[in-house]
């Protein structure tokens, strides 16, 4: 059996959100990066945690899930986002730009439509820092139909820390494997 989908978001979990004040952690270094769309001379400044590379490799490194990127940032997530970090080229859902004014407008996470109809019966692990009770509500649902299903929410204005990632690999490392002893 295959290994559980790692979901990554970016913005909100590898990318913080400034606190009311425009700070952001302490932890996180400035990257001027120019997306798919925009001109050099036209960049997106982020700040990343040079850990979460590390982190992230560790757990990817167990064998126990298998990593993409689940972001609106898209191809971008792999050429830009990923090599800051130290991260290999990792596919990414192919989510669609919808003309949307909230990220729930259906009162749960706009990609989760699309993330349900890529995974099909996949297990899954999703770090977003943008779910709602529904959303949480199709997770159990789909655990309960055998599609084990995990949802990781940090903080937006923190992003991604350490026992996150040690939950997912505990989470993974429990599930059936589906090989024969």
């Amino acid at each position: 059996m295959r290994p559980p989908y790692l979901l990554l978001d970016i913005d909100g979990v590898l990318i913080p959100f400034p606190d009311t004040d425009g700070s952001t952690p302490a932890t996180h270094a400035r990257h001027d990066v120019v997306p798919a769309g925009r001109s050099a001379d036209n960049p997106v400044t982020v700040w990343l945690n040079p850990d979460h590379g590390p982190m992230l490799m560790d757990v990817i490194r167990t064998g126990l899930v298998t990593p993409v990127w689940c972001t609106s940032w898209r191809q971008d997530a792999t050429t830009l986002i990923g090599p800051l970090l130290g991260l290999p080229m990792l596919p990414h859902v192919d989510l669609p730009r919808p003309q949307i004014t909230t990220s729930h407008p259906n009162g749960y996470l706009w990609k989760r439509d699309h993330v349900d109809a890529w995974l099909g019966d996949a297990r899954a692990v999703w770090i977003d820092d943008d779910f709602t009770g529904l959303d949480h509500a199709w997770a159990a649902e789909r655990t309960a139909r055998g599609a084990a299903t995990l949802l990781v929410q940090p903080d937006p204005h923190l992003g991604l820390q350490p026992e996150y990632l040690t939950e997912v690999a505990m989470w993974a490392s429990q599930l059936p494997t589906g090989r024969a002893a």
